[in-house]
């Protein structure tokens, strides 16, 4: 552990001295930055007394704060007080306004900082170590700061409808995990979710349809329906209930960022207005960005959502965007023309600049997936680097901000474990242990650039989650390692101290009433991942008659004879994918006997991830003439389990050669090794 020194009263000094008392070890959640132990413990009371130094709001939102933790606290505002905080003009070792000095004697307990927000997580860090020690602190010396001033949590409440008080609880855990913003998704096709007055159809017809879940209404036709109807689903936010929910957050020192996706996910606004789609057909996803009502609509919706929302950020969402209605829409071609517009992404690119231009007029900036920067990228945008790492580091060498949010390892949606002992998900595989594993700012940046990366962020995508109650325990806990991730310098992490950590914290969640996944009952990765296979092509040459899929190329050449299978999911890099059709021949170098060829594919049909309905092995002496040794045809099924399935021959042969050919009617094939014995 790291020690920092700070210089302290003589008082203290004396205080420190003595050591009459033993209390745990702190067992913190994010990890401070330095921690020294050193004197003797304090008991805190049950009405401990309260000395607070700080402006009105502060004071105000602190003691608010302490109450939480010891009800029957109360002010003091003489010397002598159980626990102090005060702000001062300066600390030595902080130099963050969230960061903040916590020392422990055994006269009692002092947090200092350079602004409100480094006294409450101050004041956070002091309640863990409450419950830890049942109110005996340590004697301690820690100097704290956040690693980095973005922390976030992404809540979609589109797909399915979480409610004020649901966010509000979320809110309650973060605050405690010294998380700071929190990035409502608060429009998508599946409905819109925020009231608005100009535009009233938006909630009383997009915001609701005849299904209760995502998947029923995608099976359905993605139908909507009136407000009034007897079948309706859905919900919205009504505006008092925003700006409760944005004072509830600032009282905890988050900031609430909203999200109103454009120019696609926007299926639900088409719907209420259809005069802002393409002509003459539209897709049904994308605003026309050549029609001039579009901008009229959006402006005006982000004037009502800036006045809700104090945010320096407006999220604009901007990914995924088919484009292909503004190919044949008269009036986007039209605009291209007028404006010299060489292709769709740059379109895309005018109307994201258009409408950065129109939120920094109101003194805002914008955010955007990055996909923003697909045609040029708006000059003052901060890019939302969700496809990998490599849209953030782009931006940053750019000189632009960005928040790394990478699906691998920051997608909360996926499984946590082996999807057979799971409730359903839309797929991917991320135990907390590779969550933890991230590190947002490589090493290998320059050091330039190191600072244009200010944060990282959770996400949690609900088309597979309907309820509360699972939304809960897909965060948890693996939202308690994005928050290290964030907080915690990167030296100092270290997954062995982290998991006993977690699984405390995780307990203490549930005692709260939070739907947590128990890390007791984990079962881990699939077997066949945690250690290397040998077999006859291991390391041989693979000649790819149809080539891999450019998305997924793995490890490339290599990647089928290399000796590793891959573990529950296509996101470890493991298994290498084929748009339907997979057609490789492995060179054993010479003849051998043979007596098994086979490969595994797996099947998650919500991304179109299919197993073959069709596989051909065959071998060779001479690389020219083939035998078939056997052809196995299966009928697709459709389903909602993650499965695996060998393909394989056995028996008795001979071959120098080896061809295997698998194809599918759609999807993707993924497959981790070809095996040969």
């Amino acid at each position: 552990m790291k020690y920092t020194k700070i210089f302290l009263s003589a008082a203290m000094l004396l205080a420190l001295g003595a050591c009459s008392k033993q209390a745990p070890a702190p067992a913190v959640i994010p990890q401070p930055a330095s921690i020294e132990q050193k004197g003797s413990a304090y008991q805190i009371p049950d009405a401990p007394m309260i000395n607070i130094a700080a402006p009105v709001p502060d004071s105000e939102r602190l003691m608010g704060a302490i109450t939480e933790v010891w009800p029957q606290a109360a002010l003091k505002p003489d010397e002598g007080a159980d626990i102090s905080l005060s702000i001062s003009p300066s600390l030595e070792g902080v130099t963050s306004p969230e960061g903040y000095t916590l020392s422990v004697t055994d006269q009692g307990v002092a947090i200092e900082a350079l602004d409100g927000a480094g006294l409450f997580y101050g004041l956070q860090t002091l309640a863990q170590m409450n419950r830890e020690g049942q109110g005996l602190i340590p004697g301690v010396v820690i100097v704290d700061e956040p690693r980095m001033e973005y922390r976030g949590l992404m809540l979609d409440i589109s797909r399915h409808y979480r409610d004020a008080d649901f966010i509000k609880k979320q809110i309650d855990a973060m605050a405690q995990l010294k998380l700071n913003r929190l990035h409502l998704h608060l429009t998508d096709a599946a409905g819109w979710r925020i009231e608005i007055k100009k535009y009233p159809r938006l909630t009383e017809y997009a915001a609701w349809r005849p299904e209760e879940t995502w998947k029923e209404w995608g099976e359905n036709g993605h139908r909507y329906c009136n407000a009034t109807d007897s079948t309706a689903h859905g919900g919205f936010l009504t505006q008092d209930e925003v700006r409760d929910i944005v004072a509830y957050a600032a009282d905890r020192y988050i900031t609430v960022i909203p999200e109103i996706e454009m120019p696609s996910h926007s299926g639900e606004v088409l719907a209420a207005y259809p005069e802002l789609g393409c002509v003459p057909v539209a897709d049904g996803q994308d605003f026309c960005v050549g029609n001039e009502e579009t901008y009229e609509f959006l402006q005006d919706v982000i004037d009502e959502v800036i006045d809700l929302f104090p945010s320096h950020y407006i999220h604009i969402g901007g990914d995924e965007a088919g484009k292909q209605g503004w190919r044949n829409c008269t009036r986007c071609q039209r605009l291209m023309r007028q404006k010299g517009l060489k292709d769709v992404d740059e379109l895309q690119s005018y109307l994201i600049t258009r409408m950065e231009e129109y939120v920094n007029s109101k003194g805002r900036d914008i955010i955007g997936w990055d996909e923003i920067m697909e045609g040029g990228l708006a000059p003052n945008a901060t890019v939302m680097s969700w496809r990998g790492t490599e849209g953030g580091i782009r931006a940053a060498h750019g000189g632009h901000k960005a928040i790394m949010s990478p699906g691998a390892y920051c997608y909360l949606d996926g499984y946590q474990d082996a999807p057979s002992t799971q409730p359903q998900a839309i797929g991917g595989y991320l135990p907390l242990e590779k969550v933890y594993s991230y590190n947002p700012v490589p090493d290998t940046l320059a050091s330039d650039v190191r600072p244009m990366i200010i944060g990282v962020q959770g996400n949690l995508w609900c088309e597979y989650i309907p309820t509360a109650e699972h939304a809960e325990y897909m965060i948890y806990p693996r939202l308690l390692a994005i928050a290290e991730i964030g907080w915690t310098p990167q030296e100092e992490r270290s997954w062995a101290d982290f998991k006993p950590r977690a699984e405390k914290f995780n307990e203490y969640l549930a005692s709260q009433g939070y739907h947590v996944f128990d890390l007791a009952t984990e079962v881990g990765n699939r077997p066949e991942a945690t250690q290397p296979v040998d077999h006859l092509a291991k390391g041989k040459t693979v000649t790819y008659n149809r080539r891999w899929w450019r998305q997924y190329p793995c490890n490339g050449d290599s990647t089928l004879v290399d000796g590793q299978r891959g573990g529950w999911n296509y996101n470890d890099y493991r298994w290498q994918g084929f748009l339907s059709h997979m057609d490789v021949t492995i060179d054993l170098e010479k003849v051998e006997p043979i007596t098994y060829i086979g490969a595994t594919f797996m099947q998650i049909c919500g991304p179109d991830v299919y197993r073959p309905e069709s596989v051909v092995i065959s071998v060779s002496k001479d690389g020219e003439s083939y035998e078939e040794l056997k052809r196995i045809d299966m009928e697709r099924v459709v389903d909602d389990e993650v499965t695996f399935t060998e393909f394989a021959w056995e028996g008795q042969s001979e071959a120098r050669y080896v061809r295997y050919q698998a194809d599918a009617s759609s999807g993707v094939l993924f497959t981790d090794e070809l095996i040969i014995k």
